[in-house]
């Protein structure tokens, strides 16, 4: 039987955080790959400008 795994990223009263997935181009092949980043929900448009 499978176990559950629950994140406990969500507190009262604490930060609450937000998944960026981004999608990278790279400079040798031309493919894309998806790059993930947790991050403060506070910066995330911060996060999505770099």
């Amino acid at each position: 039987m499978a176990k559950k795994v629950v994140a406990t990223l969500k507190k009262e009263g604490g930060v609450t955080y937000a998944k960026v997935i981004r999608a990278v181009k790279s400079e040798k092949t031309g493919a894309y790959s998806f790059k993930e980043e947790m991050v403060p929900s506070a910066i995330v448009q911060e996060t999505l400008k770099k």
